[in-house]
């Protein structure tokens, strides 16, 4: 069921993919649980790319062939999921862990998978979609979910799957930002970070595309009972990329692999990676054609405007426009509270910071150092003391959350001793062989870059004290960090 002999693993480097997981994703955010998760909890307005990758590293871990990885991948899932519940706007209860919910996830990826074959004019056969549908339930079980929340046999799955169409889904405020709102404002990768023209053009134009893309090949009773528009050609459009997609497998082997497209969206000019060298080069290259393009060819406004008000704050877009305006920064390496406020601290970007902000720093930390217990509850207990310090010292109106106004107004009141905790644990848990201090490879694998491209030139560890001191600097609001600023606030 599992490792390179699956089916699963064959679909994983297929460019189709792509498009199947966007569409996989709206399906599970119209279900009205995960939609409420998403907007109450999730980083993928925000910080998708980082969501992305960490998604694809969860599937190739509990895909692969090691079954030690792929129980330690389960355990980190669960322990992830057990923290997300809570009720939506309705007053309507949702929670991660429920089975029901977790199966639709499962299914949508299944039947996205199916689908994207069929309108690439590949279709299954039904021994390699019961193949395809024996691993996704073992991927269920993986997780330590009972049988009988998926249906164990084909076409009892299809009878299941319309039944949640048509009975189930909804168009939550989930779905409406992922169709009207992330692909327009969506923020660039690391590679591309320091080149907002470039990046706006093309999202200019693969924005609305992706979009409609996605909606033709959504199930036609969700698309009707959600009132979601039916654009002309959009049908053709949509085939047209499904079977361009699918000409990526007379590729040579090994030219699309998934990971080494996420690595290079990731590489920074700081990156210790050796390709990091020619990417600069490259990007140099690409701001020179920027700046030429934009003096003869003028950008056009962001779309989506009109579901902002709704939906929160057009986070990717307003850093994208701040740039091409030019400085605003009194001087360079320092940010104002607001910019430290919506860069770092607002993880969900809804304009407000509350524990789903904290809770998601805890995630990404722990992600990144590939935590187990006890080490990561410690990481999130310290995390959810901090924020029990901010809201006693900050949230001046008692509404549960801090908004950018109540922030600006009490920054010195950020680095209390909740905070100085945060970084001590931390620092423990980075200190992986407990010698207290942090030496070239443990400084990697939090900060996924090496000394010599942060640390002063001939520092070749890094001290209890000197971390600490860094890491509150940091969270205070003001300076800029090389190490620290794409760990929390890249895209």
């Amino acid at each position: 069921m599992f490792g390179p002999d699956s089916q699963f693993h064959r679909f994983f480097d297929d460019p189709r993919w792509a498009l199947a997981v966007v569409r996989a994703t709206v399906l599970e955010a119209a279900h009205p649980q995960v939609g409420a998760a998403l907007i109450d909890n999730s980083t993928f307005v925000a910080h998708p790319w980082r969501r992305l990758r960490n998604t694809l590293v969860s599937l190739q871990r509990m895909f692969g062939p090691d079954e030690h990885i792929r129980q330690r991948e389960a355990a980190r899932l669960n322990r992830l999921h057990a923290r997300l519940s809570g009720t939506d706007a309705q007053n309507r209860a949702y929670d991660a862990m429920d089975p029901e919910v977790r199966a639709w996830v499962v299914a949508t990826l299944f039947e996205s998978s199916v689908t994207m074959c069929r309108l690439s004019g590949q279709p299954l056969d039904q021994a390699t979609m019961a193949r395809l549908y024996a691993e996704f339930l073992a991927y269920l079980a993986a997780l330590g979910d009972k049988g009988g929340h998926l249906p164990p046999t084909l076409p009892e799955f299809w009878k299941y799957y319309d039944r949640v169409v048509e009975e189930e889904l909804e168009n939550t405020d989930a779905v409406r930002v992922i169709l009207y709102k992330l692909f327009d404002h969506l923020p660039a990768p690391p590679l591309l970070d320091g080149l907002p023209t470039v990046w706006a053009a093309g999202r200019a134009l693969a924005g609305p595309v992706i979009g409609t893309i996605t909606v033709a090949s959504l199930p036609e009773p969700f698309r009707r009972r959600a009132g979601l528009p039916e654009t002309p050609g959009a049908q053709t459009l949509m085939q047209g990329a499904y079977m361009a997609a699918g000409l990526a497998r007379f590729l040579p082997e090994g030219w699309v692999r998934t990971e080494s497209v996420t690595n290079l969206l990731y590489l920074t000019p700081d990156s210790a990676d050796p390709q990091a060298a020619t990417l600069n080069a490259l990007r140099d290259q690409v701001k020179r054609a920027g700046a030429l393009f934009r003096l003869v060819v003028p950008l056009p406004g962001p779309r989506g405007h009109e579901h902002d008000e709704d939906l929160g704050p057009a986070r990717g877009s307003e850093q994208d426009r701040d740039r091409e305006r030019g400085p605003v920064r009194a001087e360079a390496g320092t940010r104002s509270a607001a910019e430290f406020f919506t860069e770092v601290l607002d993880q969900t970007g809804d304009g407000y910071l509350d524990w789903p902000d904290l809770a998601a720093m805890a995630r990404e930390l722990s992600s990144r150092l590939d935590l187990d217990e006890p080490e990561e509850t410690r990481l999130y207990n310290a995390f959810a003391a901090w924020w029990k310090e901010l809201q006693s010292d900050i949230d001046i109106d008692g509404d549960g959350r801090i908004s950018a106004e109540e922030y600006a107004a009490a920054v010195p009141s950020l680095a209390g001793p909740a905070l100085i905790r945060v970084a001590e644990v931390l620092f423990d848990v980075t200190d992986a062989d407990g010698n207290q201090v942090i030496d070239a490879e443990e400084y990697r694998a939090l900060f996924r870059t090496g000394f010599r491209r942060t640390m002063t030139d001939g520092e070749v560890r890094y001290s209890r004290s000197a971390f600490v001191q860094d890491f509150l600097s940091f969270m205070a609001g003001r300076a800029r960090s090389t190490a620290y600023d794409p760990l929390l606030s890249e895209a």
